[in-house]
């Protein structure tokens, strides 16, 4: 855990160092051009201010399973089609990371009150297809997490333990099984 919260705050102080630096420039003028609908500053802020947040919103396994048992919560599976396919945690709904908009949240999160869970390879410690580990601070939730609550969704939580797709808690099924 400790090595956890160090990644963490390290990498908050690179976001906040990054920020300074992009608010810097943008001050500036002609070197913030660029996309007026790309402001890498703006993500910056919420990216640092969500942090704290998302601490607090780490659940273990246990915690995940019953909150995924009560009626107004989905589990949210942001991995690749394809991963999905291969294999997710039973009963999760799949929207790719990178189709995130507003209808497509709205279609798939029945309100912005619903309890979303989510976890990513980087939970698993197999480390095999369809969970191949990626680099810690790139790993899906961290995104998926600063996007959803972007999106303003807020009753987020996020599973913060590894563990196997072969342990029974975590109800893995694969193309082959049925939910």
């Amino acid at each position: 855990m400790g090595e956890r919260r160090n990644a963490i705050i390290g990498l908050a102080m690179i976001v906040a160092f990054v920020a300074s630096g992009l608010m810097a420039n943008a001050q500036e003028g002609p070197a913030a051009e660029g996309s007026p609908e790309i402001d890498y500053p703006a993500f910056a802020m919420m990216t640092e201010d969500v942090m704290a947040y998302r601490e607090g919103r780490l659940v273990s396994l246990a915690d995940f399973n019953e909150m995924k048992a009560e009626e107004d919560a989905i589990i949210l599976d942001t991995r690749s089609e394809a991963a999905y396919v291969m294999g997710h945690i039973s009963g999760a709904v799949h929207l790719n990371f990178s189709d995130f908009t507003d209808e497509k949240l709205a279609e798939v999160i029945p309100s912005k009150d619903t309890r979303i869970l989510i976890y990513c390879n980087n939970n698993f410690e197999d480390d095999v297809a369809p969970v191949v580990l990626k680099r810690a601070p790139l790993a899906l939730n961290i995104p998926t997490f600063i996007n959803l609550y972007g999106y303003g969704y807020e009753n987020i939580y996020e599973l913060g333990e590894l563990v196997s797709t072969n342990d029974e808690a975590v109800n893995w099924v694969t193309s082959l099984q049925t939910p």
